[in-house]
């Protein structure tokens, strides 16, 4: 009885080889109408192959639907290799049968036999050339052919972006969109197949002076920074010892023409902060109300307010406070960023009201506690501050700048502002301390600033 598998078919050579059509939304994707593997010889070895090989033809079709719309192959040369090289280790398992002879894979002669049998299936071009071979199964036999000397292609941009969204981004929604939007500016300079060592200071400066038009030279340096992680992480990880990255020092202004950190924002003025409070009281939703006026009175990055689970509200603690932390809804800038903020006055105020509101919910704030809440909060924010402040160096953000100018004026130390406002002073005794005394630095910290006084404590 003859083997009889579906999409199996007996070659006139006497191999078995496994024929499919792909789909015809993937054939347009792939550019290949028909899927062939070479089975074996033999109807066992035929038997033994067929799971494998039906498998990879259901992964070819779910990858490429899945990587429908990026304009990119599915595969980079690097990955295609990689993938043959595995699949010439399963055909290294394959005997070949010639005459009376049963000879492994690996021996050339067998090799040639098993690549001419499958290449001869088939058509060819003018110059003699198959068309159409699956670039896995030939790269593989090919491997094979060649003893397993066939040298690796050179990494690309491309893998160098994969490689590190895989190693590095995982699953972080916002860092992978940062990656897409800042490597689609880099293939618009160069294409994404380029490989990593032909990469030189000119190349770089031709992404940089892309990168710039129409945009501020600190979103263009933030991309920057992001390419340079990429491609030193490339070198690193690709053993590309020797390589250079060209990227490394480039910037989108020279320090002179830079504008200083300080002109880029500005706080609220007494008038403006008026003005657009009273705004968004009037008609922004009850959680950017009390978003807002929790801002004003604790100096905390939005993120860090619209992100706060109801666990980390205090509000039975001898001083009410907050407490900002790194988990799965929200990212904190850094660990010195994480702290405990006192809550006084208007700030507890709706503290303890947007706890009232979130109920049995998890998060404080849930139409802006996930990943990309603190953006949705910022833009509608944004656009009330907008309304009133025709000045683009006013955001939201400059509610931060004006709790430190606050504390500041108040006469706080530098080392007592940077508790309330989490930042790094950059000293080694910035860690120490227990979290009691912290707190109510903080407490007096906020109370001087806010003109409250103290009752006692």
């Amino acid at each position: 009885m003859g083997l009889v598998l579906k999409y199996v078919f007996q070659t006139n050579a006497g191999t078995w080889q496994y024929r499919r059509r792909v789909p015809r939304d993937v054939s347009q994707l792939i550019g290949q109408g028909e899927f062939k593997r070479f089975l074996g010889t033999t109807e066992r070895e035929a038997l033994r192959n067929y799971p494998k090989v039906n498998s990879e033809f259901e992964r070819l079709v779910a990858e490429a639907r899945r990587g429908h719309g990026s304009g990119l192959p599915a595969e980079t040369p690097l990955e295609v290799h990689w993938m043959a090289e595995r699949r010439a280790q399963e055909l290294a398992a394959t005997l070949v049968h010639i005459g009376s002879r049963a000879l492994p894979a690996t021996d050339p002669e067998a090799a040639d036999l098993m690549r001419d049998s499958y290449l001869s299936s088939f058509p060819h071009d003018e110059a003699g050339d198959p068309i159409g071979v699956p670039q896995v199964e030939g790269r593989a036999l090919a491997i094979l052919s060649s003893g397993g000397k066939l040298s690796r292609p050179s990494p690309t941009i491309e893998d160098a972006r994969k490689l590190y969204l895989k190693e590095r981004v995982g699953d972080d929604a916002k860092k992978t969109l940062e990656l897409d939007r800042v490597f689609k500016l880099v293939s618009e300079a160069h294409k994404r197949d380029r490989t990593l060592a032909s990469l030189k200071r000119e190349d770089a400066k031709e992404v940089r002076d892309h990168m710039r038009e129409g945009r501020k030279a600190s979103s263009v340096d933030r991309y920057l920074n992001v390419v340079r992680a990429v491609i030193n992480h490339a070198i690193r990880e690709f053993d590309l010892a020797g390589m250079a990255n060209p990227f490394m020092y480039l910037e989108a202004a020279s320090k002179d023409k830079a504008e200083p950190d300080r002109d880029k924002r500005r706080p609220f003025t007494a008038e403006e902060l008026e003005m657009v409070t009273g705004r968004i009281l009037f008609l922004a939703n009850p959680s950017l109300q009390r978003i807002w006026q929790m801002l004003e009175g604790t100096g905390c990055r939005l993120a860090e307010v619209a992100g706060l689970r109801v666990t980390d509200v205090h509000l039975d603690h001898t001083i009410p406070h907050i407490t900002v932390e790194w988990h799965d809804d929200r990212r904190i800038k850094n660990a010195v960023s994480r702290r405990n903020v006192p809550l006084i006055a208007t700030a507890l105020d709706n503290a303890k009201e947007a706890v009232k509101a979130a109920g049995d919910a998890a998060m404080l704030f849930p139409a802006y506690g996930r990943p990309t809440g603190a953006s949705s909060a910022s833009a509608a924010l944004g656009k009330h501050v907008r309304a009133v402040v025709s000045d683009t160096k006013v955001t939201t953000h400059s509610l931060r700048h004006l709790m430190k100018d606050r504390l500041r004026l108040a006469g706080v130390s530098k080392a007592d502002q940077d508790i309330v406002l989490g930042h790094s002073s950059g000293s080694v005794g910035e860690d120490y301390g227990g979290a009691d005394a912290r707190l109510k630095v903080a407490e007096r910290a906020l109370k001087a600033a806010l003109g409250v006084e103290r009752k006692g404590k």
